[in-house]
């Protein structure tokens, strides 16, 4: 399964890819804005996206996912957020998430998550 990252924190980029080559996924790219983030999933067409809210520009992860679904793309997407409120869970609704997790995320939970996104692929 080849899996793009969007998230703006270098480290916790770092940690989730070496997270991913340790399920013996690929990581495919990684991305720190919203506009970024749309350039490279209409590019690359990755497998699953693993998405953060907060981004570096303008455009957050969700718009960014809003934007994409506009495309027709059914790209599944796991946000992986600090942001555990409602307002921003209820507009990721509109995406049709997989999953919804909020960090610190364990090593098993991504695991556990993934696993989700391979049943429906």
């Amino acid at each position: 399964m080849n899996i793009l990252i969007v998230e703006d924190d270098k480290v916790l980029s770092l940690l989730l890819t070496k997270m991913v080559e340790r399920l013996n996924y690929q990581v495919i790219g990684t991305c720190v804005s919203g506009h970024e983030a749309i350039t490279k999933i209409k590019a690359l067409k990755p497998d699953l996206i693993l998405m953060d809210i907060m981004l570096e520009d303008d455009i957050d992860g969700v718009d960014a996912m809003l934007e994409i679904r506009k495309k027709s793309l059914t790209t599944p997407v796991v946000f992986i957020t600090g942001n555990s409120d409602i307002y921003n869970r209820e507009r990721a609704k509109k995406t049709n998430y997989v999953d919804y997790l909020v960090k610190p995320i364990s090593f098993d939970l991504l695991k556990e998550t993934i696993k989700k996104v391979e049943l429906v692929l």
